[in-house]
């Protein structure tokens, strides 16, 4: 993939959650790089095993809202926000609520899993048999049946989040695999830039579905990538998302 090319936006903050299960040490090597080149100050939060992984991400977007808000006195829209699967529903629904686009200069939406509610979507699925499988024989033989059956990155990178998380790994799970991602209708309400990453070759987070996701999004572009080429460099999911940003923010040519 073509690096993203630097563009200037002035005093952006972008507020990246992570996915199910994952935590800020992905979105800082997947983002970090890429924000940076177009001039933005990356946020990774860590999920809250507290206040639960879903309300710690708002809380965080909210805090990043009334600071973008405090920065200057100037209008213009200096707030990204987006996500990894779970990361980019909650990021998402988040942006539809009234009061927010005037704040947001778009979405980088990675690996959407599902749109409305989870039912059987494959990322629904694989979180609810880890949460069992957690439960049921402890995280430290999930993590050998990880090690044995998922890529070395991927096996080294959850080994890691999955330890951070500790007792609240389950609980985390099936909190992911309940919660809805936006449905068709929010989608549509959306209309800041947004960029979209897919990774084709990822069963987990079918490529139907950014598809499906940028085709409901008024002003979205898709940049497709595959998981080998992530595992060889983090960066490449976020420069999908910031190079499908960039593409939707160009001036569109008048039609007809």
């Amino acid at each position: 993939m073509r690096s993203v090319t630097p563009t200037p936006s002035g005093d952006l903050v972008a507020v990246v959650l992570p996915g199910s299960g994952s935590d800020a040490a992905f979105v800082r090597s997947a983002f970090g790089e890429p924000l940076a080149a177009v001039g933005a100050q990356l946020i990774a939060p860590d999920p809250d095993a507290v206040r639960g992984v879903v309300a710690g991400y708002r809380s965080s977007l909210d805090e990043a809202l009334r600071t973008v808000r405090d920065m200057t006195s100037d209008t213009r829209p200096r707030l990204l926000v987006g996500g990894v699967s779970l990361g980019a529903h909650v990021a998402a629904a988040w942006a539809a609520q009234p009061g927010r686009s005037p704040h947001l200069a778009g979405l980088l939406l990675a690996l959407p899993a599902w749109t409305g509610t989870p039912g059987d979507a494959p990322a629904a699925l694989t979180a609810r048999a880890t949460a069992r499988q957690v439960r049921t024989a402890g995280l430290d033989a999930t993590l050998a049946a990880l090690r044995a059956s998922a890529p070395r990155w991927l096996a080294d990178d959850l080994t890691r989040s999955w330890t951070a998380h500790g007792d609240g790994l389950a609980a985390a799970l099936d909190e992911a695999a309940r919660t809805p991602a936006p449905a068709d209708d929010v989608l549509r309400r959306l209309t800041v830039p947004a960029g979209v990453a897919s990774c084709v070759d990822d069963p987990v987070h079918p490529t139907a579905v950014a598809q499906d996701w940028t085709r409901l999004l008024p002003r979205a572009r898709i940049v497709e990538t595959r998981l080998r080429a992530v595992s060889a460099d983090p960066a490449t999911l976020g420069r999908a998302a910031v190079l499908g940003w960039l593409r939707a923010s160009a001036p569109q040519p008048p039609t007809g």
